[in-house]
């Protein structure tokens, strides 16, 4: 695997924990330009392909065959982590499409925000499938399905049609024969897909920078989504989430997945970078992020500040004392 440190804490001036992981920087060639660690480590994209899994719908203009708004396009690549916005997004999209909330494959449950989860239950509300962060994806690959005509019932099947041009679409975007993407399940229910790691920052880079993508239709869909997870970031996550914090920033695409996975394109520098931290911490994501971010002489400080201010470097106790700090200690190769 080759993992190295990337952030260690200290407590008292003593080491407490180290995240191990890798990082890839790569150029419009999809040439790794720098790299911690192992950039070619095979890593599942989890959410971060949720914007290549929402290309297909894109392609069909699903946002303008149902009616949708912008935010409500917007979380056909979200993680949305169910606020009260998120939900009467979501239930206003079940409406126009007249799609069925038991018609999603994802599981019941609760918001993954910590108060929008204690309103459900302080509201004695059950658990519902739209309050799963990739309601939004699925909603959409049904809304896809009814107006191609597939089977909606069976959308999930690997070899369903919609999967099929899912996974041709990620291959596309990340330059690889398909028949080398692993497969695997995601939590959702949902095939999802393994790549390089260094192929997962170009794929984002391509996602930023659409006059990269050679197929016209594909390049269109590419800028409208993108356009969309910038125009509407607090769909994308929520309120107070790294994601929605990036696509604050109009020069950067960006989306993370579970288990520490991160992509993020860069229009102006016309970079990718891609990382994973192998123990799965999403925590560590500010500090890493706007580290490479530093180390790369972004020029646009705010958005880094607003990284650190999610998830200050500052490590204080239940009682707001300030008991140690997190550093980030790897550095970027040639």
């Amino acid at each position: 695997m080759r993992f190295i440190p990337l952030v260690e804490e200290y407590r008292g001036g003593v080491l407490e924990n180290v995240n191990y992981g890798a990082v890839a920087v790569v150029d419009e060639k999809g040439k790794v330009l720098y790299s911690a660690g192992n950039p070619e480590h095979l890593t599942f994209l989890r959410s971060a392909a949720k914007p290549f899994q929402a290309i297909p719908a894109m392609k069909r203009r699903i946002e303008t065959v149902y009616g949708l708004e912008g935010r409500e396009a917007a979380l056909f690549a979200a993680s949305h982590r169910g606020e009260a916005f998120h939900i009467d997004a979501l239930e206003s999209m079940l409406r126009k499409t007249g799609i069925s909330e038991d018609a999603l494959h994802c599981c019941a449950t609760y918001p993954l925000n910590e108060d929008a989860k204690a309103l459900r239950h302080q509201a004695h509300e059950p658990k519902r499938r739209i309050f799963h962060n990739c309601s939004g994806k699925h909603t959409g690959l049904i809304a896809l399905c009814k107006h191609m005509g597939w089977d909606e019932r069976t959308y999930y099947d690997p070899e369903h049609p919609v999967q099929k041009e899912i996974v041709q679409t990620l291959a596309y975007f990340a330059e690889v024969p398909e028949e080398s993407i692993p497969h695997g399940v995601d939590g959702c229910g949902l095939p999802i897909f393994a790549l390089p790691l260094y192929k997962i920052g170009y794929s984002f880079l391509k996602l930023a920078c659409p006059d990269l993508i050679e197929d016209e239709e594909t390049r269109d869909a590419a800028a409208r989504m993108a356009k969309l997870m910038n125009e509407y970031p607090d769909m994308i996550a929520d309120t107070r989430f790294v994601c929605s914090e990036l696509l604050k920033d109009p020069n950067l695409t960006a989306k993370g997945g579970a288990k520490g996975v991160y992509g993020i394109g860069l229009r102006k520098e016309r970079l990718g970078i891609s990382l994973k931290v192998s123990d799965g911490s999403e925590l560590v994501w500010p500090c890493i992020i706007a580290s490479i971010l530093e180390r790369l002489g972004y020029d646009n400080l705010e958005t880094i500040e607003r990284l650190y201010k999610l998830v200050p470097n500052t490590i204080v106790n239940d009682g707001g004392t300030e008991v140690g700090e997190r550093r980030a200690v790897f550095e970027l190769q040639a």
